[in-house]
């Protein structure tokens, strides 16, 4: 068996959050939006047109805090910034109001299938 890359396991856990977004009424608006202050996982807007941007997060273990714990102080500096620019160069979302969720992604030990954790607002 061979080990994905952290690359191709973070992109399968985006898909899975994206997934699950969807059924709960979002529309995906962007994935892996790059700039030079960051990225951004997801960009959704939900049934009220609200503009999400969301970090999706995965951890096989809650050890040392767990997923939602991995969006340390300087990661929500990078995500505001990068929304920032977003917003700069996506004109057509200038008027929605904003806002930043985690999508936190987790094994479970009992029944070896992933729990989603959706935290709305997680930070300003």
């Amino acid at each position: 068996m061979t080990r994905e890359t952290a690359v191709a396991t973070g992109r399968r856990f985006e898909a899975l959050a994206a997934d699950y977004l969807k059924v709960r009424g979002c529309r995906i608006a962007g994935q892996n939006f790059r700039c030079k202050a960051g990225e951004i996982d997801l960009i959704v807007t939900d049934a009220e047109s609200k503009l999400i941007f969301v970090e999706v997060r995965f951890r096989s273990s809650n050890r040392f805090g767990g997923a939602s714990a991995s969006v340390t102080a300087h990661k929500q500096r990078r995500l505001r910034n990068s929304a920032k620019y977003y917003l700069l160069t996506h004109s057509e979302f200038k008027t929605h109001f904003c806002r930043f969720d985690v999508v936190a992604l987790s094994t479970n030990r009992q029944t070896n299938e992933i729990d989603v954790n959706w935290i709305k607002a997680a930070f300003v």
